[in-house]
């Protein structure tokens, strides 16, 4: 019994305050991994390496630890974020597959991540993870959904024709839906976390292209390095200030 409250007390509970994280990680996400590609120039590739070697240390971490680490879970979320951030823009850019084949293909990887993870331990529900293999599975779909969410939001924005302003504004009505589904009928709460997990890393994609595109693009012009600072103090805020507590099966 003790090490199943231990392996589960590493995960947070999905709270109000979880979702508020999540958005300002995704958009930090979005905002840093521009910074480094695009700002300073490394280019997406590069950018890639940057992000991916933080991302593989804090999860080896976060399935190390005995019990759930605040800080150390949402800077592995935002590592996942800037890592998915530069490798859907290097894949959709710099590949060459455009925003409408990258989104396709993670859309596919996510599901088959989620399919696998179903087959291999009997459940996804993230408040059942009792093992390091069911941890793995949760990071891998997490990343897979924090890249997909890059460039779905690309899409919207650019391929769909929104802008960056009106596919925020879409992507938060499809999280209200998703809200208002989940307060007033039975849908599946797994099925509906894993919808809205993957609706809030465009919702932050678009909000932090918003933030930092040309104005002549449809942004705001605003600085990227400046914007994923105060971003981050944000979130390290709430999270320092908001209850965190672990998720409990039921």
């Amino acid at each position: 019994m003790r090490d199943t409250e231990s392996t589960l007390a590493k995960v947070p509970a999905v709270t109000f305050g979880f979702w508020i994280v999540k958005i300002l990680a995704t958009t930090l996400g979005e905002t840093g991994g521009d910074t480094v590609t695009m700002t300073w120039q490394f280019g997406y590739l590069a950018g890639t390496m940057i992000f991916i070697v933080p991302l593989i240390v804090l999860v080896a971490c976060q399935i190390a630890a005995k019990r759930f680490h605040p800080l150390l879970y949402w800077a592995t979320i935002i590592a996942s974020t800037t890592a998915g951030t530069t490798m859907a823009d290097f894949a959709d850019r710099s590949l060459g597959i455009g925003y409408t084949g990258g989104s396709a293909i993670l859309l596919i990887a996510v599901l088959a991540s989620l399919a696998a993870w179903r087959l291999t331990l009997g459940s996804i529900d993230v408040t059942r993870i009792r093992t390091p293999r069911a941890e793995t599975f949760y990071w891998l779909t997490i990343t897979f959904s924090q890249t997909l969410g890059t460039a779905l939001g690309d899409w919207a924005a650019d391929t769909g024709g929104l802008g960056y302003g009106d596919g925020a504004l879409a992507f938060a009505g499809a999280l209200a839906v998703l809200a208002a589904l989940y307060f007033t009928t039975r849908v599946s709460r797994v099925a509906l976390f894993w919808l809205a997990f993957i609706l809030t890393r465009p919702l932050g994609a678009t909000v932090g292209d918003l933030l930092d595109k040309p104005v002549d693009h449809g942004g705001l012009d605003f600085s990227r390095p400046l914007a994923s600072l105060v971003l981050a103090a944000a979130i390290l805020l709430l999270v320092l200030l908001l209850p965190q507590r672990a998720a409990n099966s039921h």
